[in-house]
């Protein structure tokens, strides 16, 4: 882009017009990640303007997360996550047409190529359909579904809260008095609801690094920072934890401890007790995000809710389990506070469905549930268990772990680290996969969801993952 023409006349200082500028440039492709930008007396002179005002204007840009800036290497746009980068706050565009919103390119391209043939969408955060339980329901009448609609609260149909708070106590050990939960259209829903509760423009919270709030644009939209502590074999370190609390004013800590998403790590109970003791003793609340735990292959760590009821506010999911096409998710929270998100639901007009309420009760109470279930995760732990097989002959180049259920297998680069440009290898390959770069500042590891692959498609991935390695480390010698 060569027209760096800037308005003088306009009220808006000139340092946030170039802001402007470079951010729509880099979203529109006109600057790739990684690459080199021109030096502060160069773009001086294009732009018109004293040196100090470009100095000022690549100093927000670094803030917000849109560019590096290192002695002695020049500025350069950032490579990392890109769909938690901030928008300056004196002239945040509230539309949702925003270009601040745009997706990363990475996932555009991915939603381009998965209406081709033989694509390997390992992108996906589904269940295949195959795989999907196969319920039997009664029909239902316009009268029946109306009737049963009329029971419905903003808190949710009574019915499957009955159900889900007996689930909760039943299989996880939550204690529920004092506890009340309110019904939503699936985890992103609750998340929605967290944010117009406790969350004000300008506030800071933590999560696990990488992590897949990063790849949201929620928070960009409210001007919220989302900052990363980062993990261990454990989870979230507490050193990095406590430091970040010291430090900063944070609002919550959001936490998807059990096959957290990106990596597919569960948190130990050890560690979970030492986090919940750092928010405490700073009195800053959790979110335990647990939208895989119906997924698992075998008893999990005890819940962070089930641990300290009164400090965690709790995150459930129906859709990974059932398919998108019934998007029930929970917020169980002390009552008070469930009230209020209840409240701001109506306020919202975002109201739950009756219909994916029936189905969800229904399926739950279903006499055949239980072995439907384990006829799944059996399902599950089979095909993990073939690609895990088939991935030992990578190990010189990639390490991976096995889980115990949710939908993802983490794989991290043995090498020299990896450029954004070296990940669109996968995508001219049809095998479509999550990058570390859409969760974290990293770029040297993927997410793949290994449930999407069928015995079929084991060999043909094998294939592709071959060429896609060889050619990585090609690259490493040009």
């Amino acid at each position: 882009m060569t027209d760096r023409q800037i308005d003088k006349q306009k009220k808006q200082p000139l340092y946030q017009q170039i802001v402007t500028y470079f951010i729509e440039a880099i979203q529109n492709g006109d600057y790739t990640p990684g690459e080199q930008l021109p030096a502060e007396r160069k773009l001086a002179t294009q732009f018109g303007v004293n040196r100090s005002t470009i100095v000022k204007a690549l100093d927000e840009l670094r803030s917000l997360g849109w560019i590096t800036r290192k002695r002695g290497s020049g500025t350069q746009v950032s490579e990392g996550r890109w769909g938690n980068r901030q928008t300056p706050l004196s002239y945040l565009r509230s539309s949702l047409s925003s270009p601040y919103l745009q997706q990363d390119p990475f996932v555009e391209e991915i939603q381009r190529l998965r209406t081709k043939d033989q694509i390997l969408d390992l992108y996906t955060g589904d269940l295949p359909q195959e795989l999907l339980p196969d319920f039997q329901f009664p029909a239902f009448t316009w009268e029946m579904i109306r009737n049963e609609s009329l029971q419905s609260t903003p808190a949710g149909y009574p019915p499957l809260q009955e159900v889900l708070m007996r689930h909760l106590t039943e299989d996880f050990g939550i204690p529920l008095s004092g506890q009340k939960l309110v019904i939503t259209s699936g985890s992103t829903q609750g998340i929605t609801l967290l944010m117009q509760v406790l969350l004000t423009s300008g506030d800071s919270i933590l999560t696990e690094d990488p992590s897949f709030l990063f790849s949201l644009p929620l928070f960009t939209t409210m001007n919220v920072r989302v900052l990363g502590i980062k993990q261990d074999e454990e989870g979230m370190r507490p050193k990095d934890l406590e430091q970040a609390l010291k430090e900063q004013k944070i609002k919550f800590v959001y936490l998807n401890p059990t096959f957290q998403n990106p990596t597919g790590r569960t948190m130990s109970l050890g560690r979970r007790k030492e986090i919940i003791a750092i928010c405490q003793r700073y009195q800053v609340p959790i979110i335990e995000d647990d939208i895989f735990s119906e997924l698992a292959f075998t008893p999990q760590p005890e819940k962070f809710k089930a641990l300290a009821p009164d400090s965690v506010i709790y995150l459930g999911s129906l859709s990974k389990l059932f398919g998108s096409s019934i998007k029930i998710g929970w917020l169980l929270a002390p009552e008070a506070l469930a009230d209020q998100f209840a409240q701001a639901k109506k306020r919202m007009s975002i109201e739950t469905t009756i219909f994916p309420q029936l189905l969800a009760n229904l399926a739950l109470r279903s006499m055949e549930y239980p072995q439907q279930q384990q006829d799944l995760l059996k399902k599950m732990a089979q095909k993990q268990h073939a690609l895990i097989q088939r991935l030992d002959a990578f190990s010189e180049d990639w390490a991976f772990q096995q889980t115990t259920g949710g939908l993802y297998l983490w794989l991290q680069w043995q090498h020299a680290p990896l450029k954004r440009r070296d990940w669109t290898l996968f995508l001219k390959n049809d095998c479509l996969v999550a990058p570390a770069f859409l969760f974290s500042n990293d770029t040297n590891g993927f997410r793949l969801n290994y449930t999407r692959l069928s015995e079929n498609q084991l060999d043909l991935f094998c294939q592709q993952f071959r060429k896609i390695t060889t050619q990585l480390k090609e690259n490493l010698y040009e």
